[in-house]
């Protein structure tokens, strides 16, 4: 009998809108497009399939945003994990532009489709901020803007004097400020994606995991516990959670864990002195840290942790609590309500991957931390492609599926690799 997990106890769970009505998959049936996966790329995907008046029925083996999309740090931020440059080298002029068009514009996309369709899922574009911890860091910050200045994008290089206005502490000796990016609610985003999809007609069955998917007829057969579907084109949109769905997926990406702490609502004078704009923050450093502060003034501070469920463990990630600390002594003695984290997909290249094993198939995944923007605004391109083949371009290259090597080791190099960058971060090296 198939396990259907409850979304793990976060701030997101506690404040969001209601889950949706999200049937089981129970009936045998037919569509033209199967969608496996109820995250923001899968029903970004949906919502723009039925826009363009095509059959698509989602499956989901728990409920629409349950994975990272129902967990992350509520981010939206522009790019990829190269520099410009570096992807013209290493894709060519005419993809290299695209790629840096695409994931460098994908923050305005996500927002304006969040006015388009009324979600009300606290988005507010106040931008992102890049910080360095170390000078060498601080180095490459400088590069990455150099490069953004060249091709005319809107993003500003802060010395240390201001990003210690912006961020509201010291730590940091400069930044990159991107006013494209910004924050949200990230489950009700999601639920505010299946709500408009489901009213542009998709079919979205919750508690329906697909346990194998074949080749049927020229189509596809996907079963569920309960019934069949069958499809005559197929998006693969799992993320971290592959499973065994397809061959050699899952050992194609590392799934790893990110947590996140919340605070209780700080008083209006200390919120007021931490990113007194209001964008959000990650730091670029060998461990990241990540953070924002909701519209509630709750401090959202996220970063890794223990390779396993947290199950509201706070403990369990307290450095994340003590680094607060660090960088605003003042905020020592607050409540923290909720610990929580999830799996994002890393890839060994640190780029979103697409294949398209046949015509009439495409997968998606791997968005290393940047999925809110990127897996938005991909959902409309995959969507394209489907409907009109090879003539749809892809702002992303499409790959084979390659399994990593030693991939049964992955926790193991995960946690050591973490360890010894928070030694790196510690040490300045």
């Amino acid at each position: 009998m198939q396990t259907v997990q409850s979304l793990p106890p976060s701030v997101y769970a506690d404040t969001a809108v209601d889950a949706l009505g999200t049937p089981v998959f129970d009936t045998d049936a037919r569509t033209s497009v199967a969608i496996v996966g109820a995250g923001f790329a899968g029903l970004s995907a949906a919502l723009h399939l039925a826009e363009m008046g095509v059959d698509v029925t989602v499956l989901e083996a728990n409920e629409p945003g349950w994975g990272a999309s129902g967990r992350n740090g509520g981010q939206v931020n522009p790019g990829l994990k190269f520099n410009p440059d570096q992807l013209i080298t290493m894709f060519g002029d005419d993809l290299g532009r695209r790629m840096i068009a695409r994931a460098y514009g994908g923050p305005d996309f996500t927002f304006d489709l969040i006015r388009r369709l009324g979600i009300d899922c606290d988005a507010r574009q106040n931008g992102t901020l890049r910080a360095a911890t170390h000078e060498q860091a601080l180095d490459a910050i400088r590069e990455t803007a150099r490069q953004c200045a060249a091709r005319g994008m809107p993003t500003s290089l802060l010395d240390a004097s201001d990003i210690r206005a912006a961020a509201g502490t010291s730590h940091y000796s400069g930044a990159l400020f991107d006013p494209r990016g910004g924050d949200l609610h990230p489950l009700n985003y999601a639920r505010g994606l299946a709500t408009a999809a489901l009213a542009a007609g998709v079919k979205i069955h919750g508690a329906s995991r697909v346990l194998s998917v074949k080749r049927k007829d020229g189509g596809w057969r996907l079963k569920t516990a309960k019934a069949t579907l069958t499809a005559d084109k197929l998006l693969l949109a799992v993320n971290a959670y592959a499973d065994d769905l397809w061959p050699g997926l899952k050992q194609s990406l590392v799934p790893v864990y990110s947590a996140i702490v919340a605070s209780e609502p700080l008083p209006d004078d200390l919120a007021a002195r931490i990113l007194p704009q209001r964008p959000v923050l990650y730091e670029s450093s060998h461990i990241t840290v990540y953070y924002r502060l909701d519209r509630q003034n709750r401090l959202l501070m996220g970063g890794r942790g223990p390779q396993r469920s947290l199950n509201g463990n706070k403990a369990a990630v307290s450095y994340l609590m003590r680094h607060a600390e660090r960088l605003w002594p003042e905020i020592k003695g607050i409540g923290w309500s909720h610990a929580w984290n999830g799996q994002l997909a890393v890839t060994p290249d640190h780029l979103p991957h697409v294949h398209e094993p046949s015509p009439d198939t495409l997968i998606y995944l791997g968005c290393n931390g940047r999925g809110v923007a990127l897996a938005t605004t991909m959902g409309q391109q995959l969507a394209n492609r489907l409907v009109h083949g090879k003539s749809a371009q892809l702002d992303l290259p499409v790959s084979a599926i390659k399994p990593m090597r030693f991939h049964a080791l992955w926790p193991v190099g995960v946690h050591a690799a973490m360890l010894w960058g928070r030694f790196r971060d510690a040490a300045g090296l």
